[in-house]
């Protein structure tokens, strides 16, 4: 439902690319947005930031990477209901 799963484009000029595309705009924006400041400020997704950079990934895959991990946190917290903790119990 966020539209951030990539989808191939394969014939044409984006040939072997990836792309994110459906889903709901809004949201894909919003997510978009919290993945920039969690990349940087959030302690259990900097890490991974990194490692990604370090591999020469592109600055928007990584970022879209975060967006995703968000979601997965979001609905790992809705269907528990527990509170966000950086280090597990």
């Amino acid at each position: 439902m966020a539209g951030l799963a990539p989808v191939p484009h394969d014939s044409g000029v984006m040939r072997g690319r990836r792309a994110i595309a459906g889903g709901r705009r809004a949201l894909r924006q919003v997510l978009s947005q919290a993945a920039l400041a969690a990349a940087c400020h959030n302690p259990v997704l900097k890490p991974l930031a990194k490692r990604l950079k370090g591999r020469g990934k592109p600055h928007k895959v990584v970022i879209i990477a975060i967006a995703r991990r968000l979601v997965t946190i979001a609905n790992a917290i809705l269907k528990t209901g527990k509170t966000w903790r950086t280090q597990p119990r």
